[in-house]
């Protein structure tokens, strides 16, 4: 039952964030709310201009930086941010900016 309670809670999202979102520092602001959230994962420019990242922790931790990524640092300009839920794997240790 304990480790049952441990998964309670927890999220992963892999999400996507087009806009004016390269060369603003959206990454590494991603980086600093994640670990502020003690979030885990990842972000990443991708080669058409988007953002991408993974993020695992409390659900409402995750909840809290989506809701972060659709306004982004004051230097971006976010135009979307798309979502998907996947199951919970605790596969990471830290944020990085990849």
């Amino acid at each position: 039952m304990a480790e049952q309670q441990y998964n309670q809670g927890k999220a992963r999202a892999h999400i996507w964030i087009s806009g004016q979102v390269q060369g603003v520092f959206f990454r590494d602001a991603t980086r600093k709310k994640a670990e502020d959230l003690r979030i885990t994962g990842w972000v990443r420019n991708l080669p058409d201009g988007r953002v991408e990242a993974i993020l695992e922790g409390d659900k409402e931790a995750v909840d809290k930086i989506i809701e972060w990524a659709k306004e982004g640092p004051d230097t971006a300009r976010i135009e979307e941010v798309e979502v998907k839920w996947e199951n919970y794997k605790d596969e990471f240790s830290s944020f990085q900016v990849r």
